[in-house]
């Protein structure tokens, strides 16, 4: 997978805080509404986000302490980013090698280039499930992309990405960026 581009990828630290912000912003009641994630309410997209981080780094060797998945989401997401950060603190843990879907790589940068992606088009889709306007930064922008030209056709196979979506010419960034992962920003 290949994310050439001309701004810098962002830490999956500020992605993991930025994920998490929005879990803390959720009204209760907002985590039973269904989010763009067809068949998923807002709980069940940062079920998917835990669960999906979880079992990638228990197949590499690092897995982390039990978390219970059915708690407030909110609670699930900081327990889990904390202790994806303690995992993290250590660079034997980022620099560990093993061959991906696209070659040989690291759980670092697998972290970041698809994990970090995730929790960048999640955000918007828990967002979103509570009616929340989510705006991601240029820098967000331009890694989603990046990203998104990287995974190629895979992106928008079974149970990742619906096919892209049409978008007026005048539409700004993000609604074509949202587009490009199969989102409507508009109903």
């Amino acid at each position: 997978m290949t994310t050439s581009t001309t701004h810098p990828a962002p830490d999956l630290r500020q992605l993991t805080a930025a994920f998490g912000a929005v879990c803390d912003r959720l009204p209760a009641d907002a985590w039973d509404r269904p989010s763009p994630c067809e068949g998923w309410a807002a709980r069940d997209v940062v079920r998917h986000v835990v669960d999906t981080e979880r079992d990638f780094l228990d197949q590499r060797g690092v897995p982390l302490a039990p978390i219970d998945l059915d708690g407030d989401p909110a609670a699930v997401w900081r327990t889990h980013a904390a202790a994806l950060a303690d995992a993290l603190a250590d660079p034997a843990v980022g620099g560990l090698e093993y061959d991906g879907h696209f070659g040989r790589t690291t759980v670092g940068e697998s972290l970041l280039r698809f994990y970090g992606f995730d929790l960048v088009v999640h955000r918007w889709d828990v967002a979103t499930a509570a009616g929340l306007d989510e705006r991601f930064t240029d820098q967000e922008l331009a890694f989603v992309e990046a990203c998104a030209a990287g995974f190629g056709e895979t992106l928008y196979g079974e149970g990742i990405c619906r096919p892209a979506l049409d978008v007026p010419a005048d539409a700004d960034r993000q609604t074509r960026v949202l587009a490009l992962v199969g989102r409507r920003t508009t109903g």
